[in-house]
C-alpha cells in the first residue's frame, strides 16, 4: 500500500515536471543552442528550476515506492501522469474539462485497477539477474531508445517530439531499473556494494543524458507530441525487465484476458487524452485542428 502511495506522488511530481519545464523549454527555438548552452539558457528562468524542484521529488518518490514495492506493479501507476498532467493544464491555463477528458481519465483509472489486479505481481529478485542477461537486456533498451533519438533528430514539429519522447519514456524506464536493483545492492551491501556495482556507474552516466533529452524532448514539440509517448513507454520497459530479468510473477491464464482488456482502456484512453485541445492550448496553441475539436468537444 505505501508504494502505491509514493508512486501516485511520484506521478504527480512528475507531471508538475512535465508541465513546468515545457512552459520555459517552448521558449527555445528547436535549432537553438544545445548541450549545456541549453541547460544554461533554462537555468535562468524560474519555471524550469521549478520543474526541476518536482522532478527530484518526484524521483525520490518513486526510488521510495520501488524500494517498498515490486516494478511491475509500481511503474504501471506511473501512467496516471497523463491524466494529472491534464488536470495541471486546466489549473495552471483556466481550461476546463470536457466530457472526452473525464471519459478518458475514468477508462485509463478502471484500466490501471483491472490491470494491476489481474496480474497481481509478486517476487522477484534485482540482485538474481546474471551479467550476461543484464548485458542483454540493457543493450536491447539502449539500441531502441538510440533507434528513436535517430528517428526524432531527423524529423521535426511533433514528429520530433513523439519520437523524442518515446525514446525518454524508455530511458526513465530503464533509469526505473537501475534504481530498483541498486536500491536492493543498497539492502544488501550498503556503501561498498553501491560503489563497486557498474549499475551505480552506468546511472550517474544514463540519468543525466536522459535528462538532457527530456529537455530536447520539451524543446520539440508541444506536450500532446511528446507526453502519451514519454508516459507509457516507461511503465512498458520497467515491467518487461520485472518479469523477463528480475523473475517478478503475474497471474496467468484466464486472468491474462483481464490484464489486455485494462491495458487497452489505457492505451484507448492515453489516445484520447493526446487528441485534448486543452493539451493544444496549454502549449498556447491556436490550430484550426485544435479549435475546430474543441468547438466539437463543446457540442459534446
Amino acid at each position: 500500500m505505501l508504494s502505491i502511495v509514493l508512486v501516485v506522488l511520484a506521478a504527480l511530481g512528475n507531471a508538475t515536471a512535465s508541465v513546468l519545464q515545457r512552459k520555459a523549454d517552448r521558449d527555445e527555438p528547436v535549432d537553438g543552442p544545445t548541450g549545456l548552452s541549453l541547460l544554461w539558457h533554462l537555468a535562468h528562468r524560474p519555471a524550469w528550476l521549478a520543474g526541476i524542484a518536482a522532478m527530484v521529488i518526484g524521483f525520490l518518490l518513486h526510488a521510495m515506492a520501488l524500494a517498498t514495492g515490486p516494478i511491475v506493479l509500481v511503474q504501471p501507476l506511473l501512467v496516471l501522469e497523463l491524466p494529472v498532467t491534464l488536470l495541471l493544464a486546466r489549473a495552471v491555463f483556466g481550461s476546463r474539462l470536457h466530457a472526452r477528458e473525464w471519459i478518458a481519465i475514468g477508462g485509463m483509472s478502471l484500466g490501471l485497477a483491472a490491470l494491476l489486479y489481474a496480474l497481481a505481481p509478486s517476487g522477484g529478485d534485482p540482485l538474481a539477474p546474471s551479467v550476461g542477461t543484464w548485458v542483454v537486456g540493457l543493450a536491447v533498451t539502449l539500441v531502441v531508445a538510440g533507434i528513436f533519438v535517430a528517428v526524432g533528430y531527423r524529423s521535426s514539429g511533433s514528429r520530433r517530439a513523439a519520437a523524442l519522447g518515446l525514446a525518454t519514456g524508455i530511458g526513465f524506464g530503464l533509469t526505473a531499473v537501475l534504481v530498483a536493483a541498486i536500491g536492493a545492492i543498497w539492502k544488501s551491501s550498503g556503501w561498498p556494494g553501491l560503489l563497486a556495482s557498474p549499475l551505480t556507474w552506468l546511472l550517474v552516466v544514463l540519468g543525466p543524458t536522459f535528462f538532457y533529452l527530456l529537455q530536447r524532448t520539451l524543446q520539440a514539440g508541444p506536450l500532446v507530441a511528446s507526453q502519451p509517448f514519454l508516459t507509457l513507454a516507461n511503465p512498458l520497459v520497467a515491467v518487461g525487465f520485472g518479469v523477463a530479468v528480475f523473475g517478478e510473477r503475474v497471474n496467468g491464464s484466464g486472468w491474462l484476458v483481464l490484464a489486455v482488456g485494462g491495458a487497452v482502456l489505457i492505451g484507448a484512453g492515453t489516445v484520447l487524452l493526446a487528441r485534448s485541445p486543452l493539451l493544444a492550448r496549454s502549449e498556447g496553441g491556436d490550430s484550426a485542428d485544435a479549435q475546430a475539436d474543441s468547438r466539437h468537444t463543446d457540442r459534446a
